[in-house]
């Protein structure tokens, strides 16, 4: 697959590039005067391109190669837009953190929303995000199928999904390998012993929870273990769902010896069910717990928390990369990119 580099250029070691927006407030003038002048484009009075020329001459601008193309390729907004699930989930704040940070270097502006896992919405945002002429968008979708952005596809949008895959239409997608994951995290717990390993999943309908659930599944069937429908509860919102959930599986008869968290808020409430049960009870056997997704602290948990962990910062370096292309006019067919996840081994 054939990626153009966007990288950011660095004007001296150490020091960060200045931004164009910086340039035009020491020299006094508009955005679009000083990418008049920098691309010697006619029109700038003697006077005010002198003023520019000192500007960047003093903060020593150096224009960076990716945003002069976008610009001379009809940019019309300077602005992207990101739609995530929900913002205030460390994924999500991590992965529009890495796109703030990436698209920062192309001198650009990030709007973000979240979509709380509601089609609707989704759709509502798409539209507001086009009507605002966004210059490209970064779609972590809600809806099953996407058959809807066939028209602007076709009019130009440039458009790349995160996390999961398109459906219904063909667009540039970087996702993670969740069934890999959920195998990683499967066969770690197989490895210490583990015979009835239960899962606690997302909604049915998300593709991340289905993958995961079934990278469970298959590994214990390549492991030589049952299993047991009853170990796998899905369709878990909230870390209280998820503590309720495995409070439950705890007091059966043959409960499980250890649990994956298809989730990082899974995770939570897994955890939050363990701690409250080693209250009531220090002698109970107390299960694994392995998580999806890793997150701020899981190390400093006690027990401390093994995670499959999701390379956010790759993931949106490549996103940008990708939506770049399609700005500058790249028409090639779609590139589809998983990335391979990572397991974190915390042990006490």
């Amino acid at each position: 697959m054939e990626l153009t580099t966007v990288s950011a250029e660095l004007d001296r070691p150490g020091q960060r590039r200045a931004t164009m927006r910086e340039v035009a407030a020491l020299a006094g003038v508009s955005i679009k005067t000083v990418s008049r002048v920098v691309n010697d484009e006619p029109g700038v009075r003697e006077g005010v391109r002198q003023r520019v020329e000192d500007a960047v001459e003093r903060l020593h601008y150096r224009q960076h190669r990716g945003a002069s193309d976008l610009r001379r390729t009809g940019r019309r907004t300077g602005a992207i837009g990101i739609l995530v699930q929900d913002i205030a989930n460390e994924f999500s704040s991590a992965l529009l953190r890495a796109l703030e940070d990436e698209a920062r270097q192309l001198d650009l502006t990030l709007l973000a929303a979240s979509l709380d896992e509601d089609p609707a919405r989704e759709r509502a945002l798409v539209e507001e995000m086009v009507a605002r002429r966004v210059d490209g968008l970064v779609l972590m979708p809600a809806s099953p199928r996407q058959d809807y952005l066939g028209q602007e596809l076709r009019a130009g949008l440039p458009l790349v999904f995160v996390d999961r895959p398109p459906r219904g239409v063909e667009a540039d997608s970087v996702c993670v390998d969740n069934v890999a994951g959920s195998r990683l995290a499967v066969e770690h717990l197989a490895a210490k012993g583990h015979r009835r390993i239960a899962f606690l999943g997302d909604l049915d309908e998300i593709h991340t929870a289905r993958e995961r659930q079934e990278g469970w599944r298959t590994a214990l069937l390549a492991a030589g273990l049952p299993v047991d429908p009853a170990l796998s509860v899905t369709g878990l919102r909230e870390a209280r769902d998820a503590e309720v959930a495995l409070t439950r599986l705890l007091s059966a008869d043959a409960p499980p010896t250890a649990v994956l968290a298809g989730r990082n808020v899974l995770s939570v409430g897994a955890l939050r069910a363990v701690r409250r049960l080693r209250a009531e009870d220090p002698r109970a056997a107390l299960p694994d717990v392995v998580g999806f997704d890793d997150f701020e602290l899981a190390d400093l948990l006690d027990p401390p928390l093994t995670a499959v962990h999701q390379d956010v910062g790759a993931m949106a370096r490549l996103a940008t990369r990708m939506l770049a292309d399609r700005m500058v006019g790249d028409r090639s067919p779609a590139r589809h990119v998983v990335l391979q996840p990572l397991l974190h081994v915390r042990e006490r």
